[in-house]
């Protein structure tokens, strides 16, 4: 077999293909871990994350107790009470909430009809929008592919369909690879 440059670069660009995610996904794991490190300056690598990962798990156990509930539902109370810190303290919280919290917001992933021939996937996130004195709408998050932001519709109940057999996770893949990432059926 002789090598020609188009096999040069056929072969280059495979290797790019198997690196570059690797690559790129410790570049980032380790940017990420160097930042969270360096929070808590303390000179020996890595025990910044810990002593932070202990404090939030205690701040999680005295959250959960019913001596200490009562204080940190008053100093929520109190946050309320503060205009601008008020909208950006609970916009953080609900989206926290909606991926680890009690009320998990993505878990049901759906495909809305946007016109005839052409869908969207996405995700429920509220069902009941009775409030807004729109019983027939449900509002759905669009994620963005590539992106880490998405869009938020309100949409005709008859236009969406739930998907029962695919798992959250894997629809937030797709959705978020730009439908690269394959999806495997939930049993």
């Amino acid at each position: 077999m002789t090598f020609t440059y188009k096999r040069v670069i056929t072969f280059f660009l495979r290797g790019l293909l198997f690196v570059v995610p690797i690559a790129l996904t410790i570049y980032v794991i380790i940017l990420i871990l160097n930042f969270l490190d360096g929070i808590i300056p303390i000179p020996v690598p890595g025990f910044g994350i810990l002593i932070m990962l202990g404090f939030i798990t205690f701040v999680g156990y005295l959250a959960s107790l019913f001596i200490t509930k009562p204080l940190f539902d008053l100093f929520e109370r109190w946050v309320f009470k503060i205009p601008l810190v008020n909208i950006l303290y609970t916009s953080i919280k609900d989206l926290m909430s909606a991926f680890v919290g009690d009320k998990k917001k993505f878990n049901t992933p759906v495909i809305v009809k946007l016109s005839e021939g052409m869908s969207r996937m996405g995700f429920i996130t509220q069902d009941d929008l009775s409030v807004l004195e729109e019983t027939e709408l449900v509002a759905i998050y669009f994620p963005h592919s590539y992106n880490f932001s998405g869009n938020l519709y309100l949409v005709p109940k008859q236009n969406v369909r739930i998907l029962k057999n695919v798992s959250s996770s894997d629809v937030m893949k797709f959705i978020v690879s730009g439908g690269v990432s394959n999806l495997s059926k939930v049993d």
